[in-house]
């Protein structure tokens, strides 16, 4: 092959590469949204934080929501874990675990519960998707 037609390949290969990689990258942005379904008149306090982001504290009344975007990590990593505090009773949960959620959502829509915390399931249309509070 002479020198053209190698850089040519090279060039060729290089970019599509980097085109499916960048594309992958889009398909998986995931959205959460945290909503208190604690009850009429209860106030939840929610404060997310990842290895390298803190979301803040912030004050929900009831069926208000929290959202935030991100990109999950190429490594299959990415962690956000939450304390929810209402009524003097503070708990704690790993509302985003990538290996666990980047198959069940894209757009993860949580309610908060006194009982614990319930995931939207795409195939119900229902918050059946409980899970315990983290020890």
């Amino acid at each position: 092959m002479n020198p053209q037609m190698m850089n040519l390949v090279w060039f060729l290969s290089i970019t599509v590469f980097f085109v499916t990689s960048e594309a992958s990258l889009l398909l998986h942005k995931a959205d959460v949204l945290v909503y208190n379904d604690l009850g009429v008149g209860m106030q939840l306090m929610v404060h997310c934080k990842s290895r390298n982001d803190d979301l803040r504290v912030r004050i929900l009344g009831y069926r208000n929501h929290f959202e935030f975007k991100f990109r999950p990590q190429f490594w299959g990593s990415t962690l956000f874990h939450c304390t929810f505090k209402w009524n003097g009773v503070s708990h704690r949960f790993d509302i985003y675990e990538q290996n666990r959620d980047i198959h069940l959502c894209n757009r993860c829509l949580w309610n908060i519960t006194l009982k614990g915390p319930c995931m939207l399931n795409s195939k119900t249309s229902k918050y059946d998707i409980c899970y315990p509070w983290n020890a």
